[in-house]
């Protein structure tokens, strides 16, 4: 439906974001090829993205914030790649296995951040006090829900994307395929 492109087959302008997103990687996730179609949207995501992974929370929390709005939004090739990234970044499988099925994490912290993410979503913005509560109590600061609003912006354009594009999950990804229900 829509081009995975390269860096050599994308349009001029989305290039030097494809090569330096490249070599982040160590390689071309499909869906950052899918956005190069139109360099607004892949650059405003690269930005966000940027942004995001040098914020205060760690790999792993970053990881278990992703896969929670690829679950919500139900965004087969993001819930794929959140579940790879997460188990190689260490989050124990039984709280990626939660996540993917729907359900919190065990990990109380873990818990406290899907949570959030999950209700930002579900809840288009409008949580509780009670939600910003239950976060905060976890140890996480009131300021940072703002940077849990980041993660729901790049999962949106991401997931939006390859929702809408159809975007194949990559072989890398494969043992990670979920379908939502």
């Amino acid at each position: 439906m829509f081009a995975v492109h390269t860096i050599e087959s994308a349009p001029e302008k989305s290039k030097a974001t494809l090569q330096a997103l490249a070599q982040k990687f160590g390689f071309l996730p499909n869906v950052m090829a899918t956005m190069a179609e139109n360099p607004v949207l892949l650059n405003g995501f690269a930005a966000s993205f940027s942004s995001f992974h040098g914020g205060s929370f760690n790999e792993c929390e970053k990881q278990i914030l992703l896969l929670t709005n690829a679950v919500t939004i139900k965004c087969a090739w993001t819930v794929a790649a959140h579940s790879t990234f997460a188990i190689e970044d260490g989050v124990d499988v039984a709280d990626v296995q939660a996540i993917r099925g729907g359900r919190l994490p065990v990990d109380p912290k873990y818990a406290a951040l899907s949570g959030i993410a999950r209700a930002l979503i579900e809840k288009r913005g409008n949580v509780t006090s009670s939600d910003i509560d239950n976060f905060t109590a976890a140890g996480y600061e009131r300021s940072q829900i703002f940077e849990v609003v980041t993660s729901t912006g790049i999962s949106t354009m991401a997931a939006t994307t390859t929702n809408m594009a159809r975007t194949p999950v990559e072989a890398r990804f494969q043992a990670q395929a979920w379908a939502p229900v």
